[in-house]
């Protein structure tokens, strides 16, 4: 479908949220293909994001979305940052519904931009901790993905035998990533609750500390590694291992010995996943990028090995 501009999306948010009066609305951080999403300025200053979704997968996603919200504002122990709380929602009448709340404090974390030491890299680790000690149930409840470590190898296995099938991936990257996957050795984790899709504009930043994490629609139980792939591949080694730092500190047990390589992994799959995605709505555009930069990852493996 079309995409729906800035506009159409701030007259849906006043037909989901009772008494919101926009006065301004314009775009917001990009949420990926799945979604249109603008932010809308109420008269009284407040700042609210709308997302609506552009197909049938992502707006059941977002209806599980919408669900683990409400379970995550309703822990005994609340985590250290803000999750969106949803102001109202509005049937589409293509499908799924519309989904409103007030921006999260703060602004996204380049993590390029991160720095070692006590602070925000300590402060995202300790946050990385609690979300991942969260209560299974919570994330279960809402209807999310639930998988175990070897459930879970299985589908990075299949995810990488349609990457191959397309023929745009470099073969040595296919052997790289297909040795680690069938190493089972590495892949002894006990499957926790996980963001599933922590990218800059999904964490906010006070600059000092995480002050929201959003975007919570590939929320599942499965690899804690999966959460620290965006720091794996776009952040300092001495700050990602300050990251790593904290959050064993506020673990009670040690994380698994294997989670920065699958991090690694992870953070290079996601190129293969956008890929994937590229091909299946269709944009050459997004084909192109993902080939781009699978070719630019290979020219570089020896130089980055991932173990």
């Amino acid at each position: 479908m079309p995409a729906r501009s800035p506009r159409v999306l701030a007259a849906l948010a006043t037909a989901a949220v009772r008494n919101l009066d926009v006065v301004a609305a314009g775009p917001a951080e990009d949420d990926g293909a799945d979604f249109d999403v603008a932010l809308a300025v109420g008269a009284d200053g407040t700042r609210y994001v709308v997302r609506a979704p552009r197909r049938a997968a992502a707006a059941a996603a977002l209806d599980a979305e919408v669900e683990l919200l409400t379970g995550l504002h309703g822990l005994h122990d609340p985590l250290p940052f803000a999750v969106p709380s949803v102001a109202g929602t509005l049937a589409l009448p293509d499908g799924g519904r519309c989904v409103v709340h007030p921006e999260l404090p703060g602004h996204p974390l380049d993590p390029g931009t991160l720095r070692p030491g006590p602070g925000l890299a300590a402060s995202l680790g300790t946050g990385l901790a609690a979300l991942h000690q969260i209560d299974g149930s919570v994330f279960s409840e809402a209807g999310v993905p639930v998988y175990d470590a070897e459930e879970y190898r299985r589908r990075r296995l299949s995810e990488l035998d349609r990457a191959a099938g397309t023929g745009h991936v470099p073969p040595r990257l296919l052997t790289r990533w297909e040795a680690l996957m069938e190493d089972v050795t590495h892949w002894r984790f006990a499957a926790t609750p996980v963001h599933g899709d922590l990218v800059g504009e999904h964490v906010r930043t006070d600059g000092a500390a995480v002050t929201g994490v959003t975007g919570w629609v590939d929320a599942k139980i499965a690899d804690p590694a999966d959460d620290f792939a965006w720091l794996a591949v776009g952040a300092d080694p001495d700050a990602l291992e300050s990251v790593l730092e904290a959050y064993a500190h506020a673990l009670p047990e040690p994380p698994d010995p294997d989670l920065l390589l699958r991090a690694r992994l992870a953070g290079e799959l996601a190129l293969a996943r956008w890929l994937l995605l590229g091909l299946r709505i269709e944009d050459p555009e997004i084909v192109e990028d993902a080939r781009r930069m699978l070719d630019e990852l290979a020219a570089h493996a020896d130089a980055t090995p991932l173990g």
